[in-house]
């Protein structure tokens, strides 16, 4: 009876990877599925709403856009919205965030003396969203007693 229930949690956390690192494969983004953990992004988006995420390289940022970055020194992507771009002649596109309820744009978050964000900070791109799924996670973080009661 041990034996078949650890092998059957084998088999679900095997699974759930697999769906995970297919779901990788599928969208382009190291992170296919993001919670919003602040109210930066309302009316758009919502504490504790799980955002689907996809990354094509060959797919170009525009603005109005809403991406998800990872700032070097900073743990936790943020979610913002693509306010403005700067095309290089060379093809290179640089490009300005901000979040739609924040009052300015996001150079502030940015590692010191970076005024704009390339390609290789981006997550993903925000193409569907389900509000409020994410709340678990958040309920989770913010009160770790709350763990050991599930």
């Amino acid at each position: 009876q041990l034996y078949y229930q650890v092998l059957n949690f084998a088999m679900i956390v095997s699974s759930a990877l697999m769906i995970w690192k297919g779901l990788i494969v599928v969208t382009g983004s190291e992170s296919p599925i993001v919670v919003v953990l602040s109210g930066s992004m309302e009316p758009a988006f919502h504490r504790g709403d799980l955002l689907f995420l996809t990354n094509f390289h060959d797919d170009p940022i525009r603005a109005g856009e809403i991406v998800v970055f990872k700032v070097e020194g900073r743990d936790i992507p943020i979610v913002h919205r693509v306010i403005k771009i700067h095309e290089k002649e060379n093809g290179n596109i640089k490009f300005l965030t901000k979040g739609d309820n924040n009052e300015v744009d996001d150079r502030g978050l940015y590692k010191e003396g970076q005024n704009w964000l390339e390609k290789k900070d981006v997550v993903g791109r925000a193409r569907g969203f389900l509000p409020y799924v994410g709340m678990v996670t958040i309920i989770m973080n913010d009160y770790p007693k709350f763990k050991v009661c599930i």
